[in-house]
């Protein structure tokens, strides 16, 4: 039983995170519903979620909409992020990142809310070396915190991408879940080298979220822009309220 109910969330979760990120809010809890100690439940998380971007990815780099220029400047740097934050995440409390994100989370989440043309309309803004090195920042940082935790990584790096580069979403959702696909797998190899991962559940959860990424690809393609906002939106203010929650219960 508990296998299928991790299959269903696996499957929506990556449905979800391909589309805008967030699909973690999903499987990480379900993972825990399970009964896998944390470390498990975030390398575990790690093998399905890997499973899922690199099907995304190679979707989204063959309809053409990833940026190879800009890609290859952060993916190198999204690469250490995610090496120092699993070295991090293997050896302190999760728990000290949470209040940051969340204000940073709401922040995205109403900004987005709020802002009517954000990342509807394309319009592209010139490539300069402060915004090469803002991507780099952005890389580093959230290949960091996609080591440490995960939950929300796609969405941070689409919010980033529009603001940066004046994308809109369907093209910064094909950049982030590239960029997310490489702190995924720097991620998987260090938590597989320490033995944090259970394949018993990993490995029929991540075949559902192969299959659930697919979907969600196609989907966000076909829809584009229109479709994908109000699910960013939702997908950030969720994180939000559910990392509001957890500071509470943590105060009380």
């Amino acid at each position: 039983m508990k296998i299928i109910l991790l299959c269903f969330a696996g499957f929506i979760a990556a449905f979800v995170d391909s589309i805008a990120g967030g699909g973690g809010l999903i499987s990480v809890p379900a993972y825990y519903m399970a009964g896998l100690p944390s470390h498990m439940v975030l390398g575990t998380n790690k093998f399905s979620a890997t499973c899922a971007s690199l099907t995304s990815s190679i979707k989204y780099l063959k309809s053409g909409l990833g940026s190879k220029n800009l890609l290859k400047y952060a993916i190198p740097f999204t690469l250490v992020g995610a090496c120092i934050g699993v070295t991090a995440a293997l050896n302190i409390d999760e728990k000290i990142l949470s209040s940051v994100i969340l204000i940073m989370v709401l922040i995205i989440g109403v900004y987005s809310l709020f802002s009517k043309s954000l990342g509807i309309k394309e319009n592209l803004k010139k490539v300069t070396r402060m915004r090469i090195f803002l991507l780099i920042v952005l890389a580093l940082i959230l290949g960091f915190y996609d080591g440490f935790f995960g939950p929300g990584t796609g969405s941070f790096l689409m919010f980033g991408l529009i603001s940066l580069f004046g994308f809109e979403f369907t093209k910064a959702a094909a950049n982030a879940r590239v960029m997310n696909f490489f702190s995924n797998i720097t991620s998987l190899f260090l938590f597989a080298l320490n033995m944090k991962i259970n394949f018993y559940y990993g490995i029929p959860v991540a075949i559902c979220s192969i299959i659930g990424a697919k979907l969600g690809t196609a989907f966000a393609l076909k829809k584009g822009a229109k479709l994908i906002k109000p699910i960013f939106v939702t997908m950030s203010l969720i994180l939000s309220l559910k990392l509001l929650i957890v500071d509470v219960l943590h105060l009380l």
